[in-house]
């Protein structure tokens, strides 16, 4: 036995049942970090799109927050660089760049809790969020995804089929 226990070990299960968790666990290994990087890129093609088009619900808030830039097209602007990030995600390509981008336009999203306080927080509360500061601070989630996409970035590419 070991000094230090593992904690990653599976349970013992059944043999039906532990044919079932194996083949589950298989296919959250084999296709989880993918899921995770589409489902990333979809978002920021979307809420890219509706800034570009104008009808995003946050661009007063990009507006209010970025109050030194003019938001007629500062905001379209940054919609284009969400839906750039969005399209890298989903093709899986220049993922190091996309990441970059990522990170600068997430990391972006947080100055709202400093230069608006007032309307992310309830009373001046940094634990009582409002509606705009839950929509920050989710914003930690994506961090992580994009963390745990990151992570793949020196994996070995499998050989194409056909010529390059």
């Amino acid at each position: 036995m070991s000094a230090t226990p593992d904690h990653d070990a599976a349970p013992e299960l059944p043999g039906a049942v532990d044919r079932l968790d194996r083949r589950i666990v298989a296919f959250l290994e084999r296709w989880g970090i993918t899921a995770l990087r589409v489902s990333l890129g979809l978002v920021f093609v979307w809420f890219g799109a509706l800034k570009i088009f104008q009808i995003s619900p946050v661009a007063d808030l990009v507006a209010r927050t970025v109050y030194w830039v003019d938001p007629s097209w500062f905001v379209p602007v940054l919609g284009g660089v969400e839906v750039i990030i969005g399209i890298g995600l989903l093709a899986g390509r220049a993922l190091r760049t996309i990441l970059a981008l990522f990170w600068l336009q997430m990391l972006g999203t947080f100055l709202v809790l400093i230069v608006l306080p007032e309307v992310a927080f309830q009373r001046g509360n940094p634990l009582l969020l409002t509606v705009e500061g839950e929509f920050v601070v989710k914003n930690l989630v994506l961090l992580s995804a994009g963390m745990v996409v990151g992570s793949t970035v020196r994996r070995r590419k499998r050989p194409r089929l056909g010529p390059v």
